[in-house]
């Protein structure tokens, strides 16, 4: 089975379940259900953060990241989260490049949240449709004025890039790309996290 290598950016005040929900869904989706203890997940998920050494996500959870920009592997999709920490990071060139440099290597670029705003100021979006936390998309709007800025979806996708509404839409966004990997193994996925498969895309506030 060739392995679709998922990237997860990290930083300090990164918010938690935009993280961790994309990291669950691509570790535990399995090709055969039945041999869900002695089979891989088809993705192989890694976190990555700027340095070495643990981050500090909003909630004072502390985690230690795989690898760092400098030394990760090649990877098929990069996954984006949000949080507080993504005003300050939205002015640190060495993340604003580095994923700007990982956008032209990766099959997906996504977003979770307020992730999107570290695409826009990459200059990622222009002339994408895009979206982000309810509580963002007026700021999204103003601050990148050439990305139109979708208020009533929950997964924007356009081209290769995807971005998501807020925290808890990142676990949808990863579904929506096993089923583009992997069809029906999303709504098992769903399933074996005792979570609702999303039957449609309307955004859910």
């Amino acid at each position: 089975m060739e392995r679709k290598r998922v990237g997860i950016l990290v930083f300090d005040d990164v918010e938690v379940l935009d993280f961790c929900g994309p990291f669950e869904v691509f570790s535990v989706t399995r090709l055969d259900e039945e041999k869900r203890r002695e089979e891989k997940s088809p993705f192989d998920v890694s976190l990555v953060a700027e340095n070495e050494g643990s981050i500090t996500t909003t909630g004072s959870m502390k985690v230690v990241p795989d690898f760092t920009l400098e030394d990760h592997p090649p990877l098929d999709i990069l996954v984006v989260p949000g949080g507080w920490g993504t005003r300050r990071e939205s002015g640190n060139r060495n993340i604003l490049d580095w994923i700007a440099t990982r956008s032209g290597e990766v099959e997906t670029l996504a977003s979770v949240c307020t992730g999107s705003m570290l695409l826009g100021e990459a200059g990622l979006l222009e002339g994408r449709r895009a979206t982000t936390h309810w509580q963002s998309l007026d700021r999204m709007r103003d601050a990148f004025p050439n990305v139109e800025v979708i208020y009533n979806e929950h997964v924007v996708e356009d081209g290769d890039v995807m971005t998501s509404a807020g925290i808890s839409a990142g676990i949808d966004l990863a579904l929506w790309l096993v089923a583009k990997h992997h069809g029906e193994n999303a709504r098992n996925t769903a399933r074996y996290m005792e979570y609702p498969y999303p039957e449609d895309n309307d955004r859910r506030v």
